[in-house]
């Protein structure tokens, strides 16, 4: 009870530090740790318009992503967005594959939309065209064909093995993996370890929903692909 009302009496109306000022909250907010805003932002109705607004996130990507506050001009068919996108971007980029120069943020930006288009509830788009997507991204924003290659194959082995072991994900990835083979040249031909990374999340995470004719296909479809394929994808 105690804890309760000392928490009352701090957000009251007649509480000094209900009284204190837009930016000095968000001086305060962006120095609780990032797994308690959540938190922060259910306290109360103008603690949640906080963090809706873009000032609070402007102030955080400096604070956290320095260098980040450099304004660049952002080439590329990929939407940077406002600052809590951008924001968002970065902490993606930083847990799955952190980069020390300026393909930081832009690797950020490609796992968010590639995520979120895979993850679109009706039909996304074929995965080649988000695929080429993502490498125009990279070229446009001045990288080599080479190192577009690599970056959009981590990108794609990083967002498919982070995938919800889902109805809708064992969806996608079947149709990943009966995706017709187009040609494309290189670097907009997808990796081999891409195409394996789907095959091995069908085989293992999602075997039991497999039905025998569907389980029959994809095997033949990884023989054609992959030599050898996995004892382990088969049913011995």
């Amino acid at each position: 009870m105690g804890e309760e009302s000392n928490q009352a009496s701090l957000l009251s109306a007649d509480s000094p530090f209900a009284r204190l000022p837009d930016h000095l909250f968000i001086e305060i907010f962006i120095r609780v740790p990032i797994v308690e805003w959540g938190q922060l932002s259910c306290v109360n109705k103008y603690w949640a318009n906080l963090f809706r607004e873009d000032c609070l996130w402007h102030a955080a990507l400096i604070r956290c992503f320095p260098l980040a506050g450099q304004g660049k001009r952002w080439p590329g068919p990929i939407p940077r967005g406002m600052s809590k996108r951008r924001f968002a971007a970065l902490c993606m980029s930083k847990c799955i594959f952190p980069l020390d120069d300026e393909l930081s943020e832009i690797v950020g930006h490609t796992c968010l939309f590639l995520k979120e288009q895979l993850e679109i509830s009706t039909m996304p788009p074929p995965s080649g065209i988000l695929h080429g997507t993502i490498i125009d991204q990279f070229i446009a924003c001045g990288t080599s064909r080479d190192r577009a290659h690599e970056l959009a194959s981590l990108i794609w082995l990083a967002v498919i093995d982070n995938l919800e072991d889902t109805h809708q994900t064992f969806h996608l990835l079947k149709r990943l993996a009966f995706e017709g083979d187009v040609f494309l040249p290189y670097p907009y031909s997808r990796s081999y370890k891409v195409e394996w990374k789907i095959f091995e999340r069908l085989f293992t995470d999602f075997r039991d929903c497999l039905r025998n004719a569907d389980y029959y296909d994809l095997v033949a479809c990884a023989k054609q692909k992959f030599q050898p394929i996995p004892a382990t994808w088969l049913d011995c």
